[in-house]
């Protein structure tokens, strides 16, 4: 692929008036790109376009038609509208149909798996798809080709994240209530398999602080497998006594949880709640990502990886990746981050620290 960065390049930034959206907007035009501001809503998008001195669009990815007329002449599509479990296959169809790059920041086991069968389609019309471009997986999936690099014939692989001092979104916790009752996953000799939630615990020290971690369904458990090829991976975030005792009762609630009543009550609670942690907050706070690799020989690498606050982070991977594919220095096809842009991209952010154990 040969896709040059230029004045007439056009990217367009979709769910861009949610609470990361905005924040990859700003940080897009510091870095010198002028996208396209997109989304359902056209007060909102409106208003921040108009703010921002850019070009809008308003389409509702429910309607197929719609979408593949708003992307005509599109070069790139950065998609920030989750849960990606309904808004990426029809952005991503879109995208092929049009011959725009496609990348996301979702999370989501199911739309990294999704992404990846559309490899070969994706290849043929030179290119990329890419979802998981912010704090969900790229500073995890660096960690995971780093250590498979450290111990070449690892087996197990352990990845865990926290985050000190932060928050999170309305659309992070949109995402959440959507995977309520549904347990959690890992790999398993190659495969991926449902477990209960938070099923393992670890403690991983950082900073002289010991933090407790649950075992969740993270998108490393697709995304490390793509990247290193290791074939059992787990998953974990620092938790809270009191939230890791919550977590389990998911598996004795579980259909509680998934039923549509609960759902509904608690999306109305979410929508009630700041868009997310103020820009004072987000500077403050910091996140950590801690990695583990054995082999069969019961050898291990690990690491600590220090970085910024997961949505600063996330706006700022996001932008350096959309630069990255628009120079052409991402292979066509379905990609992971560290896959396409190695081990130390995660370094080049500001505020970054990789420290072995």
């Amino acid at each position: 692929m040969t896709n040059d960065k230029s004045d007439n390049t056009k990217i367009l930034l979709y769910g861009a008036n949610g609470y990361t959206g905005q924040l990859i907007t700003k940080y897009a035009m510091e870095s010198g790109l002028t996208p396209i501001l997109a989304g359902r809503n056209k007060e909102a998008i409106k208003s921040l376009a108009e703010a921002n001195d850019l070009e809008y669009s308003i389409f509702d990815l429910g309607d197929r038609d719609a979408a593949e007329k708003a992307l005509e002449g599109i070069d790139l599509v950065l998609h920030a509208a989750g849960p990606f479990i309904y808004t990426a296959k029809p952005m991503i169809k879109a995208c092929l149909k049009n011959g725009a790059h496609y990348l996301d920041i979702t999370g989501e086991i199911a739309v990294f798996e999704m992404a990846n069968r559309f490899d070969d389609r994706a290849r043929q019309k030179e290119l990329v798809i890419m979802p998981g471009v912010g704090f969900d997986v790229v500073p995890t999936d660096c960690m995971a080709v780093y250590l498979k690099q450290k111990l070449p014939d690892a087996t197990r692989l352990k990845l865990g994240f926290g985050s000190v001092g932060g928050g999170i979104s309305r659309g992070t916790a949109m995402t959440m209530i959507e995977g309520l009752g549904a347990g959690s996953a890992e790999r398993v000799d190659g495969r991926i398999v449902r477990v209960p939630m938070a099923q393992k615990t670890i403690r991983v020290d950082v900073d002289g602080k010991t933090y407790q971690m649950m075992s969740i369904p993270w998108g490393d458990v697709s995304t490390a497998y793509h990247s290193t090829g290791i074939p059992n991976i787990e998953t974990y975030t620092a938790v809270s006594a009191s939230a890791l005792r919550m977590a389990r009762l998911q598996n004795y609630f579980g259909g509680v949880m998934r039923s549509g009543v609960v759902k509904r009550f608690l999306r109305k609670k979410v929508e009630k709640r700041p868009a997310g942690p103020s820009d004072a907050r987000r500077d403050r706070a910091r996140s950590f990502v801690y990695g583990e690799a054995t082999n069969a020989k019961g050898e291990k690498a690990a690491a600590i990886l220090h970085s910024p606050e997961g949505y600063t982070l996330t706006a700022m991977t996001s932008v350096m990746i959309v630069q990255a594919v628009l120079n052409g220095k991402v292979e066509s096809g379905f990609q992971t981050p560290a896959k396409a842009l190695g081990a130390d991209f995660i370094l080049k952010v500001e505020g970054t620290k990789r420290v072995d154990l």
